[in-house]
């Protein structure tokens, strides 16, 4: 069997409700499992997949992690299926996400900013939040772009995370 996720995207900032979405198969009626953790904190859930011969289907699953105790920003998202032989988890797909909601309280959806030459870290923050204190959302929200704080690169798109 097979799984392929298309959603999230690696690093991808995602909120209170992930959406997990690819496609899988290889058997019929596949049963497939997910797993949206941090270490801390885990939703697990199950869906079926597959074309009922054997062939590969889409699938979507909306999954509420609002009831999660996540300590951290970053979580992980794994799609796997579970053997029936000895139920491990077997072709497993990890995809790392930025959780919104540990970064700005009530985040809801992310808006693009791109970096313009003389922009700092600080001024945008002050710019979007009222205050560069909170330049740190920056940081936390953009780890595919942001690696050193001190050094942002005009032309680079950022995601400003809003409630």
């Amino acid at each position: 069997m097979s799984i392929d996720v298309q959603q999230p995207r690696s690093l991808g900032l995602v909120g209170s409700r992930v959406h997990i979405a690819g496609t899988a198969g290889g058997a019929f009626e596949a049963q497939f499992g997910y797993r949206i953790h941090e270490g801390h904190d885990e939703v697990t859930g199950g869906f079926t997949a597959g074309d009922g011969v054997g062939g590969h289907g889409q699938f979507q699953v909306q999954v509420d992690v609002s009831g999660a105790s996540f300590a951290l920003d970053r979580l992980f998202v794994e799609v796997f299926w579970v053997s029936p032989q000895d139920g491990a988890e077997l072709d497993k797909v990890i995809v790392p996400v930025v959780y919104g909601p540990r970064i700005v309280p009530g985040y809801r959806v992310y808006q693009e900013y791109v970096i313009k030459p003389g922009d700092s870290l600080w001024s945008i923050a002050t710019q979007f939040y009222g205050s560069g204190n909170t330049y740190t959302r920056l940081v936390r929200a953009n780890p595919h772009v942001i690696t050193d704080p001190n050094v942002i690169t005009p032309g680079s798109v950022i995601r400003i995370p809003q409630s």
